[in-house]
């Protein structure tokens, strides 16, 4: 089965589970639709689920192709570099691109300007935060699903690697986020009052970071 939007065909993978009962639909990174129901749902209804909700599919599709045109590339601190590989010892930048030497460790240089720019960040947040805490201990890796992650008991906050790719309004966002949990251990209504009474536009940072 394929769907066609914008004169592409998207291929429809259907997987059928005894264990399932109700009917999903999702596109995944590949473009591929997946459409996961029991083993058994007839084809003509999975047929008819895909031409009822044809317009959501074509927006998940959307979705899904500016997530990938967002992160496919160079980033640094917001902006998209053009990447040249040249014979120049480690990283260079000129306007809208970025020279770098077929051998540099590109990750370990991330870690590097994600050291230093995220404990500043994590300083500036911290000094201006509207409720007493502790100061946070502050830790970088790369995580998969999530920006960012706060230990309770140990106040160490853990920030994703990948935010030294976008602009440093969001590395905000997330520290504030962070440190809103060391008052409110959940997402409750108080919870996020406290991250609006620190940063009153965050609904609209919350909101870009799904697409990246």
């Amino acid at each position: 089965m394929q769907l066609t939007y914008n004169d592409r065909d998207y291929e429809i993978v259907i997987e059928k589970k005894r264990t399932t009962k109700n009917t999903y639909i999702r596109v995944k990174k590949d473009l591929k639709i997946h459409v996961t129901t029991s083993i058994f749902t007839p084809i003509w209804s999975i047929d008819k689920l895909i031409k009822t909700n044809y317009n959501k599919i074509c927006d998940m599709i959307d979705f899904q192709e500016k997530k990938e045109k967002n992160n496919n590339g160079f980033f640094y601190l917001g902006k998209k570099y053009v990447v040249i590989y040249s014979d120049n010892k480690g990283i260079e930048f000129d306007n809208d691109k970025v020279y770098i030497n077929h051998d540099f460790d590109i990750d370990a240089w991330y870690k590097k300007q994600a050291k230093d720019l995220f404990k500043e960040r994590l300083d500036y947040n911290y000094e201006r935060f509207t409720k007493q805490i502790p100061y946070p201990k502050l830790r970088i890796r790369k995580m998969t699903s999530r920006w960012g992650v706060c230990n309770i008991k140990t106040h160490i906050i853990t920030l994703n690697l990948e935010l030294i790719k976008r602009d440093t309004c969001y590395l905000d966002y997330v520290i504030i986020h962070e440190m809103s949990h060391l008052i409110y251990g959940d997402h409750s209504r108080s919870f996020w009052k406290l991250v609006e009474a620190n940063m009153p536009e965050y609904k609209k940072y919350r909101d870009e970071m799904k697409e990246f």
